[in-house]
């Protein structure tokens, strides 16, 4: 007997990313050959089991063109039937190059180049003359998308990553004091799951309450990158009790300093680099609030703002303009979980 869960066809998911760099004043972008097909097409590819979208549309871009990335804002993505029947999603990010050295695709390890048999050519194209190249009609959509926000002045973005530690053991269940209440053995196991979407939003600050739980959950990933954690005292929960201003002046400092930091063509790879904040359920509306402030309405919308806003181990992704005409903004928001 054929069951309804057995009739409905299963979704293969993909990721992938519309690579883009301005030469002189013209916006390019990286397609490649696949010559099995012989079609041109962004890169990506379908993900490894328990794998995350970006991570996988990272990795997909580097085994594909040979370029490390990192991810930007979220495009359109692209659904189409395979020809068994099944409903094939291809998610896309916008994405930067950036140098080896970079800490997130230190994180990352080494990516091997896939068989020429599957990709054979990687070209940088302006942006008008790809899209006339690109096999697929419906690859234009996360293109078309792209090529707004370069219009509009609102594409070149960093990653501000809002991270609730991962799961903890129980008060009830410790002996000992809030500040060095452990992370479960699911806490561990997610927060080594979280260095690869870290490291595909390009996070190269780590910023952390002090206490055991928060430090625990960055730790994977700073191990991974070679990067320190920077304790950050006003984001533990008693700091945010007895004085919320003072974590939200936190907030305010770290975006200001992406708009400080941010340097001219000589470091222009500097404008990928991503910070990540990682903190507890009851700081979370201080947080959340003050990145909301920053964002136009659209945006703020989709900010969480019931209990518990984000779930232990998820992480809210603010994609935000360090030179906006009205400060640092945020343009963006996406959330992800350890397995997203």
């Amino acid at each position: 007997m054929t069951t309804t869960a057995q009739r409905v066809p299963a979704t293969v998911h993909a990721a992938g990313a519309v690579v883009w760099r301005v030469a002189g004043k013209h916006l390019e972008v990286l397609l490649v050959h696949r010559p099995r097909y012989d079609d041109w097409s962004l890169p990506k590819g379908k993900l490894d089991p328990g794998e995350s979208l970006p991570g996988c549309a990272v990795r997909e871009v580097a085994e594909e063109t040979g370029h490390p990335v990192v991810l930007g804002v979220p495009l359109p993505g692209v659904r189409y039937r395979l020809d068994d029947g099944r409903l094939k999603m291809c998610h896309y990010w916008a994405a930067r190059v950036v140098e080896p050295t970079h800490p997130a695709v230190l994180a990352r390890g080494a990516v091997p180049l896939c068989d020429p048999e599957e990709v054979d050519d990687a070209r940088w194209l302006r942006a008008n003359l790809a899209r006339d190249l690109l096999t697929r009609p419906a690859d234009r959509a996360p293109l078309d998308a792209l090529v707004d926000q370069w219009e509009d002045g609102v594409l070149d973005t960093r990653a501000f990553v809002v991270l609730r530690h991962a799961r903890a053991r129980k008060r009830s269940a410790w002996g000992g004091g809030e500040t060095d209440r452990p992370l479960t053995a699911t806490g561990l196991h997610d927060a080594e799951g979280l260095v690869s979407t870290l490291a595909a939003f390009g996070v190269a600050d780590v910023f952390s309450s002090p206490w055991e739980r928060c430090v625990a959950t960055v730790a994977p990933y700073t191990s991974a990158a070679h990067l320190d954690v920077v304790a950050v005292p006003e984001i533990t929960e008693a700091a945010n009790a007895k004085r919320p201003s003072g974590a939200a002046r936190t907030v305010d400092r770290l975006l200001a300093a992406f708009r400080s930091r941010r340097g001219g063509d000589a470091h222009a790879e500097k404008v990928a680099d991503g910070a990540v904040l990682c903190t507890h359920r009851p700081v979370l509306p201080t947080v959340l609030q003050t990145l909301s402030a920053r964002a136009p309405r659209r945006v703020s919308a989709l900010f969480p703002t019931a209990n518990p806003y984000l779930r232990t181990g998820e992480m809210l992704v603010a994609h935000v303009l360090p030179r906006h005409r009205r400060g640092v903004r945020v343009h963006a928001v996406e959330r992800r979980r350890p397995s997203d």
